[in-house]
């Protein structure tokens, strides 16, 4: 049986498994505190959900408001499966995309309006 796994990598790089709806939302403020500066890349963290033996998706939000969301064959990002699709994000339209990533439902996240 394929196992299910959500990975979270925070701002300051660290990965967290199975994280709590409390640990998305801190990371996720703390990300949207940040204030990117023009000499600077801005910040960023992303949200992995996958199987053991196949699959993975990830939404990476960056502290400029910007969502990228990617489809892969697996876990090493060998073959992607769709074009990276992007957006801006405001903090309440990311938390719904991670809690949509967190809960499994990739169907609601490619129906988004994606640019």
């Amino acid at each position: 049986m394929t196992q299910a796994w959500v990975t979270l990598t925070g701002v300051d790089g660290r990965d967290l498994a199975a994280p709590s709806e409390a640990q998305l939302a801190a990371v996720l403020a703390q990300l949207y505190a940040r204030r990117p500066r023009p000499d600077t890349e801005p910040a960023s963290a992303a949200l992995r959900f996958g199987y053991d033996d196949g699959l993975m998706y990830v939404a990476e939000i960056s502290s400029d408001g910007k969502l990228r969301f990617e489809e892969w064959s697996d876990r090493d990002c060998e073959l992607a499966l769709a074009a990276p699709r992007q957006m801006r994000a405001s903090l309440a339209q990311a938390r719904e995309v991670w809690a949509m990533m967190a809960r499994r439902q990739v169907s609601r996240i490619r129906e988004l309006p994606w640019q």
